[in-house]
């Protein structure tokens, strides 16, 4: 089926107040489930909604607890998401960061205790609405072998960046997997291969075959020992800014995932002045990419987001697709509060 935003929106609103929130927070997170869902992110929109709910029922979200600061140092703060929603906790955490950048031309806020974000890229657009450049990101369960093993004990610490742009904002969000346990699912579910070697299969060969790497456990890092490096340096700084929990500490269980770490950073480009001279380079770093000839798919280049525009359109013009199992849990938890 296909709903409006606002039909859409609406009953994850009744829902999130049937599980206890308050009522302006149910709003914001049957906002951010909505927009998620809407910019064809389905995976960590609606399709979540029960794995979310689980989560609350079995304590591992309080869905009132909010965040507190542990201590702050000019630009750079710690905070404590005590457990909160973890899409709310971040929508926080890049507010003040960007709060911060107003003063300082620079923000970073590094928040432990926390639960899963959702999707990453929210907060990166969240950031270059209100006009900040942004890199954020987060570590998760292990999830990820390091390169040179055949046991996840790394995460795929999904990493952001955003860059405001009057003509579409230019957003990067990426796991440090070649594709994102969520990537994988949705390839399973329309039955497909993937266009690209996502990992190993339980022989030890790269395959295509999204199910098989989710049965070996064993994703392809992004650039082979690179984005393995990546990964543990990711981790590293959110532990360390935070003073929270590293991957190895986390639980491996999917459903358990929860006390992770998480850094945001706004930068104010504008605070220096030039307004101009900034949309003049970004306009030419653009004009340069579109210039580009396609490749032998008929394929053309585009920056990193704007194929989320074109998508986030269509879903507001046609409807946004919700498939009838996600929607009759929804509306059992609105109506009932039954579980999902």
């Amino acid at each position: 089926m296909k709903l409006s935003f606002e039909e859409l929106k609406a009953e994850l609103t009744r829902a999130f107040i049937a599980l206890g929130f308050e009522q302006e927070r149910a709003i914001l997170c049957a906002h951010l489930f909505t927009q998620t869902t809407c910019d064809g992110v389905y995976s960590h929109g609606v399709n979540r909604f029960p794995r979310f709910v689980h989560s609350i029922k079995t304590g591992l979200v309080k869905v009132n607890s909010v965040p507190e600061k542990v201590s702050g140092f000019a630009a750079l703060e710690r905070w404590d998401g005590r457990q909160g929603p973890g899409n709310l906790n971040a929508f926080a955490a890049m507010s003040r960061a960007m709060n911060l950048s107003e003063q300082y031309g620079i923000g970073c806020v590094s928040l432990r205790n926390t639960n899963h974000w959702m999707r990453g890229g929210t907060y990166g657009w969240q950031a270059a609405e209100g006009g900040c450049i942004a890199i954020c990101w987060t570590n998760t369960m292990p999830n990820l072998p390091p390169w040179g093993s055949t046991v996840p004990t790394v995460g795929n610490n999904p990493l952001i960046f955003a860059v405001p742009y009057n003509r579409g904002h230019v957003i990067l969000d990426m796991a440090m997997s070649q594709f994102s346990y969520g990537a994988l699912a949705n390839y399973q579910q329309r039955n497909e291969s993937l266009p690209v070697d996502g990992g190993f299969d339980d022989k030890g060969n790269l395959t295509r075959d999204p199910a098989a790497i989710e049965l070996s456990k064993r994703p392809l890092p992004i650039g082979y020992w690179k984005g393995s490096g990546l990964a543990v340096i990711l981790d590293m700084v959110a532990a360390i800014l935070a003073m929270g929990n590293a991957t190895h500490q986390l639980s491996g269980d999917v459903l358990q995932e929860s006390a992770l770490s998480q850094t945001f950073i706004a930068i104010r480009p504008r605070a220096l002045g030039d307004d101009t001279q900034v949309e003049q380079i970004l306009d030419g770093i653009i004009e340069s990419l579109h210039r580009s000839p396609g490749d032998q798919t008929g394929s053309q280049a585009r920056y990193p987001g704007e194929r989320t525009l074109k998508i986030r359109q269509d879903n507001l013009s046609h409807g946004i697709p919700v498939s009838d199992e996600i929607w009759k849990k929804i509306q059992a938890v609105a109506n009932a509060g039954n579980d999902a």
